[in-house]
């Protein structure tokens, strides 16, 4: 397996927008972030695991676009702007070919909302991605579950049940 500062410098560190209000991205103990006057820091986390979330011969890039997806939507259900991610990627080995596909499809999703990837961790073992992504919302704008009322109206992204579809199928 590559080095994990190796992974880190081919296909993670310059893999999506550059914001000003990161003032230290990945490569560190930590990142150094800087969360706007005036706003809320809005922060969720989703795992993926193999045969759980996702079948062992899913497609990579879409994998990666799901990984970030289900991230983003918890995001956008609390009326927060998408700004950074942080990637933990459990790998049983570096698969050059498949890393730079999985990232394909996060790159492709996190660019498309000025989204910046600004850490995580690498490990090896049974496949499992977990993101965690952070935004920001106005303080009287949060829209949380204890606020809905009766006759609100309620959006939702994509078909419901495809994932589990997916899973059986």
């Amino acid at each position: 397996m590559a080095g994990e500062f190796d992974l880190i410098r081919d296909y993670f560190r310059d893999a999506t927008v550059q914001r000003d209000d990161v003032a230290l991205g990945i490569g560190d103990d930590c990142a150094l972030l800087a969360v706007p006057a005036g706003k809320q820091l809005a922060v969720s986390m989703d795992t993926l695991v193999v045969g759980r979330h996702f079948v062992a011969d899913v497609d990579p890039d879409s994998l990666g676009y799901k990984a970030l997806a289900v991230n983003l939507s918890d995001l956008a259900a609390m009326g927060a702007t998408p700004a950074w991610a942080t990637l933990s990627v459990t790998l049983p080995d570096a698969d050059a070919g498949w890393i730079k596909l999985f990232m394909a499809g996060f790159v492709e999703l996190a660019k498309k909302h000025q989204l910046s990837l600004v850490g995580g961790d690498t490990t090896r073992g049974p496949l499992s991605i977990t993101v965690q992504v952070h935004g920001f919302v106005e303080p009287a704008h949060s829209m949380r579950r204890n606020a809905a009322r009766v006759g609100d109206l309620i959006y939702v992204s994509g078909q419901l049940g495809d994932a589990g579809l997916a899973l059986l199928a």
